[in-house]
């Protein structure tokens, strides 16, 4: 097991949806944990997901977290172990808060309270897949562009703080257009502050982009898990292909003075990174995703984040995410599943997966810490 990993060594939860009290002690090894529909266990990957920036893999509000019947707050302690050593990780949202500041939530990392949530992006990466992101390949545009983010994050903790950025700008402009007799100069300014931002957040998604087709294609689709092709379909992601940053940027601001009236109109923007797409073609035959068999979108999706955990690894001197996978025997036959396990192995990740059957990781099993999860509870299995 790589000992560059990140890891986590210690787990303990507080009133974390069916989760009165839990602590767990780990080893680097994977994760397995079965047990029946209902019984918790994507409940622990989510709190799990908590150590990383975002609202969580099931991007849940804070307030919605909190145990039935419990205290009314919750909180989740890791002490996750990586290249740079051992962090003491909490978050939570305590009890009793008032209805204004619902949705807020408490960080702290070695004990101080971090200046943002974007901190936890230093100390621990992580990456997910998840059943609701089986459609993902062929649901609207916004679910891509989302995933697509949580990636770049994992590579770049600047990120979320260039698309906060543009997003305010762009609700600012909104709110201007919609202002009768409002001055251009105002517009002028929040277009260069929307051009300068969105620019930035394209130019990462466009690098990121480029880097994991790199790794994609390394293999050349030997394997069980075929080539993915991948593409950005944007204003600006165009505009960077053939031009240097800066005139991309310029571009966008003057798009931006030109269709102040179509988006008056239409209450809205409609050009930016905010519209842009990931589009995913399969094998050889470059396949669009939506043309693809259910079985062969989750393969593309397994293999997208094996490329993801093995770009960041590459990138940061050995350094593995964790690997969050839930139900991921759901569209998997037995020749891919024994795939995904060896690559996990391989990587050195301590990869969290959850199924009802133990039999799917009977090749697994002793190679990781196996748990049956009931009503809340873990028992450790043989």
């Amino acid at each position: 097991m790589s000992t560059e990993a990140y890891w986590l060594s210690t787990l303990r939860l507080t009133d974390f949806r069916n989760y009165a009290r839990l602590s767990l002690d780990l080893d680097a090894r994977p994760v397995v944990l079965v047990g029946a529909n209902g019984a918790g266990k994507t409940n622990l990957l989510e709190a799990v997901s908590f150590l990383a920036p975002g609202r969580g893999l099931r991007g849940a509000g804070h307030d919605e977290i909190a145990r039935e019947k419990g205290s009314g707050g919750w909180a989740v302690f890791a002490r996750v172990e990586g290249p740079h050593g051992r962090a003491e990780v909490g978050t939570g949202m305590g009890a009793g808060i008032e209805e204004g500041e619902r949705g807020s939530r408490e960080v702290r990392i070695d004990g101080a309270r971090a200046r943002a949530v974007n901190d936890l992006a230093l100390v621990c990466r992580m990456v997910w897949l998840t059943p609701a992101m089986d459609s993902l390949l062929t649901g609207p545009p916004g679910e891509r562009r989302r995933f697509l983010d949580r990636l770049v994050l994992a590579m770049d903790a600047k990120h979320r703080s260039r698309i906060g950025q543009f997003e305010t700008a762009m609700r600012q402009r909104n709110a201007l257009l919609d202002t009768p007799g409002v001055d251009a100069r105002w517009l002028d300014g929040i277009e260069a502050q929307m051009a300068e931002h969105g620019a930035a957040v394209s130019a990462a998604r466009r690098d990121y982009v480029g880097m994991l087709q790199g790794v994609l294609a390394e293999r050349g689709g030997e394997g069980p898990f075929p080539e993915t092709r991948l593409a950005l379909e944007g204003t600006i992601e165009t505009d960077l292909a053939h031009m240097p940053a800066i005139d991309a940027e310029d571009r966008y601001r003057d798009a931006l003075a030109r269709s102040r009236r179509a988006d008056a109109a239409a209450g809205r923007t409609l050009s930016g990174p905010h519209r842009s797409d990931l589009i995913v073609y399969y094998g050889p035959d470059a396949r669009p995703a939506r043309a693809c068999s259910t079985g062969e979108q989750k393969i593309m999706l397994v293999g997208a984040v094996l490329a993801h955990a093995r770009l960041i690894r590459e990138l940061s001197g050995g350094a593995t995410p964790l690997v969050l996978l839930d139900e991921i025997a759901a569209h998997l036959d037995a020749r891919h599943r024994e795939a995904l396990f060896a690559e996990l192995l391989a990587l050195g990740a301590q990869a969290w997966m959850t199924g009802t059957e133990r039999s799917v990781f009977a090749s697994l099993v002793a190679s990781a810490q196996t748990f049956r999860v009931a009503r809340g509870r873990l028992e450790k299995t043989a």
